[in-house]
């Protein structure tokens, strides 16, 4: 199976289903540092990237936005000095979806590309 970052984003409607605990467990050890964190019980996968000024940090925030964009999937984006701080979930099912992870290892591998 392809890594994450190169698998393709699934169809996602009010029909789908989100990730059981399992599946989101083993999706996260595919990646690296990210944290399930739960917020007005929806289930949400976030990290933060450091940066060594704003100016890197609004950089990086772009090309995700760009990222999702294309892909149609949006994220937060949280932008300080120095710091961006990505949460990915999926509203259609009410929870985290492949497309989360996908989205998440996408980041990853743009991080690992500007540093």
């Amino acid at each position: 199976m392809p890594a994450l970052s190169e698998q393709s984003l699934q169809t996602c409607n009010k029909k789908s289903v989100s990730l059981t605990d399992i599946e989101i467990d083993c999706l996260l050890k595919e990646l690296n540092d990210w944290q399930l964190v739960v917020e007005q019980k929806l289930p949400k996968i976030m990290k933060s990237y450091h940066f060594k000024d704003f100016i890197s940090a609004t950089h990086f925030a772009n090309k995700i936005a760009a990222l999702a964009e294309i892909e149609n999937h949006h994220p937060r984006i949280c932008i300080e000095w120095g710091k961006v701080n990505i949460g990915w979930w999926t509203h259609s099912p009410g929870g985290l979806f492949i497309n989360d992870f996908i989205m998440a290892a996408r980041c990853d591998k743009t991080y690992r590309e500007l540093i």
